[in-house]
């Protein structure tokens, strides 16, 4: 899976003589957090609702609201805004673009294509579009977990079972357990009471563990 499939497209940009007092009416009016700065169709920065609170009137105390109302009037995200934008392809890969945003420690990367911004992913992209429907979360069913297999051997028998009753898989991942350090396998299947099924694992030697959705 690539960026490109998870990116929210249609990114609100704006240019640098942004005041400040307007980029915060942008945020607050289309509910986003992070703002690309684009002069002239060139990414020069990245500006989030923190950066604004920080440069907002809880750290101004000492100026009356009038004062404050004119600063950020006038004050623009050109002196406030991250200058380094962390950036990738559209083409890069989930796994890449994880690994770039959590070495460097950020929630969102630019998406950026042929010198243009073509998208922003974020930490509730990712979370959202994959990691939710990996794990069926908020899907009907039931989930379970098989303790403790050990090889591709043992994965074929255990599959080799489940294909006699012939269930509708949402999900099927292994999973190494924090607790033993052995592998699981994880399933989540679209019906509540896969009839017989749990049973004719346990049956074989597995341990099987029906798991919260």
């Amino acid at each position: 899976m690539f960026i490109r499939d998870v990116m929210t497209t249609n990114v609100v940009t704006i240019p640098s003589n942004t005041s400040l007092a307007d980029a915060r009416r942008i945020i607050e009016a289309h509910r986003i957090r992070r703002l690309p700065v684009v002069d002239k169709g060139k990414l020069v920065g990245i500006v989030s609702r923190d950066t604004l609170d920080k440069a907002g009137p809880s750290k101004l105390t000492t100026f009356s609201m009038h004062e404050l109302s004119y600063l950020l009037s006038k004050v623009t995200v050109r002196e406030v805004m991250k200058r380094e934008v962390l950036t990738v392809s559209p083409d890069a890969t989930i796994e890449e673009a994880v690994t770039l945003a959590q070495s460097r420690k950020v929630g969102a990367l630019v998406v950026v294509e042929d010198g243009r911004v073509v998208g922003i992913s974020t930490t509730n992209d990712i979370f959202y579009k994959i990691v939710n429907p990996m794990l069926g979360i908020d899907q009907p069913g039931i989930r379970f977990s098989v303790r403790k297999w050990k090889d591709a051997a043992d994965l074929q028998k255990m599959l080799e079972i489940m294909a006699r009753f012939n269930p509708d898989i949402s999900t099927l991942y292994a999973f190494k357990s924090p607790d033993t350090g052995e592998n699981d396998l994880i399933a989540h299947l679209s019906v509540v009471d896969p009839v017989g099924l749990v049973d004719a694992l346990r049956k074989n030697g597995y341990e099987v563990v029906i798991r919260a959705r």
